[in-house]
């Protein structure tokens, strides 16, 4: 499985970063590019401990039963739910807004597994840092691929 630990998979992500623009073309979804990177950005400042979520009832009840489709192999689902604290509503920079994202990208790189241990995501709970590294590569990808990247 792919992870934002991973050397090459950080080399990738950020050269597929540097590929967005704003007239990057989504093929889901209703979020611009800006928004996109800024939600992208909300869920790394939850895997680095930046910004803390407690687990949802919601995701303590039913997590388990979609854990292996959320974690395969395979990509991401495409129009899943997501918390309101992570969309982003407004127009942000978009500039600023890559740079803050690259930042963070390579801040949760760093940081390695043991930086991630433990930290809790707001569906799933508690995650190791191999399961945070390997969620935030699929996260990663997926709002990629929603703009051909």
């Amino acid at each position: 499985m792919r992870s934002v630990f991973d050397a090459e998979c950080l080399d990738e992500l950020l050269e597929r970063l540097g590929r967005f623009s704003t007239v990057s073309e989504r093929q889901w979804g209703t979020m611009s590019p800006g928004q996109a990177m800024e939600h992208m950005a909300r869920a790394l400042d939850v895997a680095t401990g930046r910004e803390v979520m407690k687990q949802a009832l919601i995701g303590k009840l039913i997590s388990w039963m979609v854990w292996k489709k959320y974690i395969g192999e395979g990509p991401m689902p495409k129009n899943l739910p997501t918390f309101l604290t992570l969309i982003a509503t407004d127009q942000p920079d978009f500039e600023a807004t890559r740079a803050r994202l690259a930042e963070l990208i390579t801040d949760f790189h760093n940081r390695g597994e043991s930086g991630a241990e433990g930290k809790v995501h707001g569906f799933f709970g508690p995650l190791t840092g191999k399961q945070w590294g390997e969620t935030q590569w699929k996260h990663l990808d997926h709002h990629f691929r929603q703009f051909g990247i």
